[in-house]
């Protein structure tokens, strides 16, 4: 498996001369979306919107597949898939407790703390280094960011309402073309 540290600090300068913050840098050995051959998953964000979009991620991989082809830092094959974090996002900085705050999140700790390894609630932002979430039966639950073994929001009314759209600029003056039907055709050919 590649040195995920030593690929995020490549690849994070090339996100951030983009203008886009690095959500995660992970590596999937059975692939992944599908895929059977070896995946680096490179999500990022432009930090206006908390998206990225298609020609963004063409941007970003372009400049990651360039870097990478002059410092090989992956001896094995493998698939470049880079990617917006997506509406039910990983959650995967400090930060991201607090800007989600409010939001539903699953969580899965490294190692199970008090009894509990995995988590569904409301997130409640951090104090200092410890995340907070209110789960409906047990009530407010706290753990160490550095307990965290994965987490993610899950997708619910409220977090598309708060979502804003990637970019709906235009899309007022789109046209539809007719629908082309084939048995007003035959009639009208006989």
């Amino acid at each position: 498996m590649p040195d995920l540290d030593k690929l995020t600090a490549l690849i994070s300068p090339e996100a951030q001369a983009l203008g886009f913050a690095l959500v995660r840098v992970a590596w999937f050995e059975n692939g992944a979306q599908g895929s059977d051959e070896p995946t680096l998953q490179v999500m990022a964000e432009r930090l206006e919107t908390r998206q990225l979009g298609i020609d963004d991620c063409s941007a970003l991989s372009h400049r990651i597949s360039d870097l990478f082809d002059e410092l090989d830092p992956i001896e094995e094959a493998y698939r470049l898939e880079v990617s917006s974090p997506g509406i039910d996002r990983p959650l995967t900085r400090l930060a991201d407790f607090t800007d989600w705050k409010g939001h539903e999140a699953k969580i899965e700790l490294a190692e199970p703390m008090d009894g509990r390894k995995n988590m569904r609630g409301d997130l409640a932002g951090v104090d200092g280094e410890i995340i907070l979430v209110d789960d409906r039966k047990a009530g407010r639950l706290t753990f160490p960011f550095s307990a965290l073994g994965s987490a993610k929001l899950l997708l619910t009314d409220r977090l598309i309402a708060s979502t804003a759209p990637i970019n709906s600029d235009g899309a007022d003056e789109v046209e539809a073309d007719p629908i082309h039907d084939e048995a007003q055709e035959d009639e009208e050919y006989g």
